[in-house]
């Protein structure tokens, strides 16, 4: 608590010793407007609206008002979003002591991820179409897929694959690529946990509370890490409202599934508390039993979790300024060891508290817009149960994260961007194994930068890092000299897009990343019976560096869409737990798994599409394959584990009104390029069906979402499952969700 104390008042400091607080008053506006139905023309309430520069978003009331108060003078991206119509974004210049008023108009639209309509002069329509190489979940694609864990919610996205271990300790992979290479976030923040490290450790964040997810690639994710090659997935919670709701505003929610006999309850809401503070809260509580399968049920699969939060941001003139607070408790079993390592299964406890600081000035400056300022302290903790209630190992993480960054629009050359500081410090301890104690410390600079020239949008960005890991103490053991080390590196990327016309887009990104090795792969040493796996560190290891480069061309107009990609991501010293195939000698049904840096390289295509037809029609298919490989010294270049096989994604639905139905195929095919000791697995195709209704009343919007997942009961198996031997992936499953907005 000290570190936020100092973090507000340095803020508070800043801000009333800023020359422009004193002119705050004087060159701010207001945005007034209002939402409505473009082909009816009534007015269309519940429509998320974000204000891209200043971050800033608020929800419509129910007669589709809207007001932005306390806006600096200049121009402006709004965004416009609401279930079942398209989006739309139009540039809006505010002045100083006036009132900007508008009216956004939303057509209804079949299309999930219809793409983004820009109103507005030709001058604009590029850059705003054109902000970076990402992808955002949010609507009514984010409530048809919501799923258990944040990776089952994003799993059907091209180049996305589930790491799983059960129900409840599943991870995100893209593109072949996971652990310390894809960074998970949210609002901005690192998760502070342990999920990276082994496919048995949950990630803390529960979709339930997500009101959008986004995918960062390129230049952009290197305001969040030097090592972000995969991307970075951000959980977009606004537990600090940055923005004064003029109205309660929220949602309710409640989801049952058959295929764990499963159960959900989650509200969230913002209220405004007098003329300048919001308050924001948002709580669940999750339980599901064991998993079916169609050859059984899934012995110790069961979890109970509860994730609550509380924000409270002052908003005045100059920004804002704010604090929140948030618990996540966990409680899941992971299946029994098929090779003998537990027959019952390991169950694994997890608790993790987080208290944020932020803050956010606003400047009266021709170049610079905006100072942020941002401090988190997690405290996680988990331990691993074997069957007689015994600890088989515990795991304590402290973590403290700091950053500092600055917003400038026209800049000479550059048109706008961020340069900032980050900052983060981990106390990290294991019991349970020799695996010694240990503090890791990162500093970082970054800077990201954009330009417009005609229909070219270019980005850059730099990212250099600074990064020591100091064990509690320094001595010879059997992996070798545990000793502090220090590493540094620079990290840049680099995108062009380019609008040829007529609804084509071409564009290139390239990547350099720097990952120093982590604690857990410089220093483990010990059993991790709920892993099945015996780890062994290499305090030797070198920093991991990779080149990554794609290209892709995409094509967007109100009926259809369609983007084909295709990348190429090499590294040096890529640093993996490789299986040695040898037993432990002091646990024999545990193999030995040792963290090795090899040169490896990813390849792979993704393409995705959605066409309208016929008015209430809609078709979407995606598809996605990548080929990865390491090279050993004594074979040449050999497959890689656990990477995903070609899969795709094929949507058919039919939308008229409120009401949407469709059908769903998933077709994955055969993966034999297996690695040491792992088992290939058969392609397969599973079948769905899914639907949602939304409808008003008395000024609240609800919604019911129904899904039927492998409606033939399917037997098939995820190649990336670590328990894929035991037992195959769930069968039939009927879930419903109801959500009521407020």
């Amino acid at each position: 608590m000290r570190y936020i104390t100092l973090f507000l008042s340095i803020s508070i400091t800043l801000v009333f010793s800023s020359p422009a607080h004193a002119q705050a008053d004087r060159n701010r506006g207001t945005i007034k407007g209002q939402t409505i139905d473009r082909e009816t023309e009534d007015p269309l309430g519940f429509v998320y609206l974000y204000l891209e520069e200043l971050d800033r978003a608020i929800t419509a009331h129910g007669d589709g008002a809207f007001t932005f108060n306390n806006i600096p003078a200049g121009e402006y991206t709004l965004s416009a979003s609401r279930i079942g119509y398209q989006s739309v974004t139009q540039v809006i210049t505010v002045n100083s002591n006036e009132t900007t008023a508008l009216t956004l108009s939303l057509r209804p639209s079949v299309l999930n991820a219809q793409a983004v309509e820009v109103i507005g002069t030709a001058d604009h329509a590029s850059s705003a179409n054109l902000e970076h190489a990402s992808k955002t979940i949010k609507g009514a694609d984010l409530r048809q897929n919501l799923g258990t864990t944040l990776s089952s919610t994003m799993e059907e996205m091209p180049g996305i694959s589930s790491r799983s271990m059960g129900s409840a300790p599943a991870r995100p992979i893209i593109r072949g690529l996971g652990g310390e290479r894809l960074l998970i976030l949210q609002d901005g923040e690192r998760t502070g946990d342990v999920s990276s490290q082994s496919a048995d450790h949950a990630v803390t964040v529960d979709p339930m509370a997500a009101e959008e997810i986004e995918i960062a690639r390129g230049p952009a994710a290197l305001e969040y890490g030097a090592n972000a090659i995969g991307g970075v997935i951000n959980v977009v919670r606004n537990q600090i409202s940055p923005t004064l709701p003029d109205h309660l505003h929220g949602t309710a929610s409640l989801e049952g599934q058959s295929v764990n006999t499963g159960g959900v309850a989650a509200v969230n809401a913002g209220i405004p508390l007098g003329s300048s503070l919001a308050l924001n809260f948002d709580g669940n509580l999750r339980s599901a039993q064991n998993l079916k399968t169609p050859e059984g049920s899934l012995q110790n699969s069961d979890i109970f979790s509860t994730n609550n939060s509380v924000g409270l941001s002052s908003i005045h003139p100059w920004g804002y300024a704010g604090l929140a607070g948030s618990m996540y408790l966990t409680n899941y079993g992971i299946p029994p060891d098929p090779a003998g390592g537990h027959e019952h299964g390991v169950n694994i406890e997890v608790r993790k508290y987080q208290t944020e600081g932020r803050a956010e000035i606003t400047l009266d400056n021709p170049v610079f817009k905006s100072v942020q300022a941002n401090l988190s302290y997690k405290n996680y903790y988990h331990r691993e149960l074997e069957e007689d209630g015994q600890i088989g190992t515990e795991y304590g993480l402290l973590t403290t994260n700091a950053k500092v960054a600055v917003r400038h629009q026209r800049w000479g050359f550059l048109e706008q961007g961020k340069i900032g500081f980050w900052g983060e410090a981990k106390d990290y301890a294991v019991d349970g194994t020799q695996t010694p104690g240990s503090d890791a410390y990162s500093l970082a600079s970054f800077a990201i930068e954009e330009k417009n020239i005609g229909a070219l949008h270019l980005e850059v960005g730099a990212r250099f890092e600074l990064s020591r890991a100091t064990p509690e103490e320094q001595y010879e053991s059997s992996i070798g000299r545990i000793r502090e080390r220090t590493f540094y590196g620079l990290a840049t990327s680099a995108s062009a897009i380019y609008d040829i016309g007529s609804g084509f887009f071409t564009g290139a990104t390239f990547m350099h990343s720097f990952r120093p090795p982590s604690q857990e792969e410089l220093y483990s040493e010990g059993p991790h019976l709920a892993s099945y796996s015996y780890e062994v560190g290499n305090p030797d290891l070198n920093p991991e560096r990779g080149l990554g480069k794609e290209l892709f061309i995409c094509y967007k107009s109100s009926s259809a869409t369609a983007e084909v990609g295709v990348y190429h991501n090499s590294f040096n010293g890529y640093i993996y737990p490789r299986n040695t195939g040898q037993q432990s000698a002091r646990f024999p049904s545990l193999n030995v798994y040792q963290f090795s840096g090899v040169d490896a390289r990813f390849r792979g295509i993704e393409f995705s599409s959605q066409v309208s037809f016929w008015d209430h029609w809609a078709l979407t298919g995606s598809m996605s394959y990548t080929h990865a490989q390491r090279e050993i010294e004594t074979a040449g270049w050999q497959p890689l584990p656990m990477i995903p096989p070609l899969q795709a994604h094929i949507n058919l639905k039919y939308a008229s009104g409120g009401f949407h139905l469709g059908g769903k195929i998933t077709i994955a095919d055969r993966q034999d390029r297996t690695g040491d000791f792992e088992t290939p697995t058969s392609g397969y195709t599973v079948a769905g069906l899914f639907g949602q209704y939304r409808f008003e009343s008395a000024r609240l919007l609800h919604t019911i979402s129904l899904n039927a997942d492998n409606i033939f009961n399917t037997t098939y198996r995820n190649h990336l499952s670590r328990i894929k031997e035991l037992m195959p992936e769930p069968a039939r499953n009927i879930s419903i969700l109801y959500r009521m907005y407020f």
